[in-house]
């Protein structure tokens, strides 16, 4: 017996030290596939229907996005800019959806296009991921679409940050992305150009269910994101949020998200 006991004790210490890294594994496979680009796809709204006028307070639904967004004419928009405090994700209670490395994302976000305007979008925004043994990381991307999302280097994100996003186009086919950690002092930029030309005419602050590996992630539940001092610069002066359409996110008839909107602000709300 003594014997048995001996030759067991090591299997099962054997076995607890394969399958504890496995969370390891998988998240390093996932920052893997993000440094070599491609892990983050954004894409224009796809919306799903109209509960009813935007004027009347009603959002509009979509599958991928959730917050605010202006439509305006051609050439109305230059810049797009927001703050928020860095949420910590969580496994939603409908779980059983998750991605084949067991995680749940979303992207907080402001950009330019990407509505009435699909031919490109310029974004920059921080994905908030948790996996299903609670482990959470965070990742500042920015993006030209159709091209996919590059990560920043040289910037750490953690819960409870606060993050200054904007995004300049000083063209249609130039711009500039900044992420600025408030909490800890670190900017990032990058100078973009892109041959797909922004029609400047759409400008919003969004959370996205983003796609990788062309499907939608599992939708974290990502509690709430609230964008302060959120402007839009326009030739006419600045636009806040709460003139703009709201949009609320909804898969497979369930609607996931709450959008409630001040002067200069938008608070996305997982429900």
């Amino acid at each position: 017996m003594v014997f048995a006991a001996a030759l067991v004790i090591p299997a099962l210490l054997a076995t607890a030290a394969f399958a504890a890294p496995s969370r390891d594994i998988r998240m390093a496979n996932r920052l893997a596939r993000r440094r070599a680009g491609g892990a983050h796809q954004g894409r224009p709204i796809d919306k799903i229907g109209v509960a009813g006028a935007n004027a009347t307070g009603t959002p509009e639904y979509s599958t991928n996005w959730s917050g605010v967004v202006y439509n305006e004419p051609q050439g109305t928009f230059t810049s797009v800019t927001g703050t928020f405090v860095v949420p910590t994700p969580q496994v939603p209670d409908d779980s059983s959806s998750s991605g084949g490395d067991g995680s749940y994302s979303a992207s907080a976000w402001v950009g330019i296009d990407g509505d009435s305007c699909s031919n490109a979008i310029l974004q920059t925004g921080v994905d908030f991921t948790v996996d299903d043994s609670g482990d959470v990381s965070y990742d500042a991307w920015y993006e030209w679409y159709p091209d996919y999302a590059y990560d920043f280097s040289g910037i750490d994100i953690s819960a409870g940050d606060t993050i200054t996003v904007t995004v300049t186009a000083s063209s249609t086919t130039k711009g500039k992305a900044i992420i600025e950690n408030v909490s800890s002092g670190q900017t990032v930029t990058k100078s973009l150009t892109s041959s797909s030309a922004l029609c400047e005419q759409d400008a919003e602050w969004i959370v996205e269910d983003y796609e990788e590996g062309s499907s939608l992630v599992p939708l974290a539940n990502f509690g709430s994101v609230t964008f302060t001092d959120a402007t839009a610069a326009t030739s006419s002066g600045p636009l806040g949020p709460s003139g703009a359409n709201v949009i609320d996110l909804k898969q497979n008839n369930v609607v996931y998200t709450s959008v409630e909107t001040t002067s200069d602000g938008v608070t996305i709300s997982y429900v």
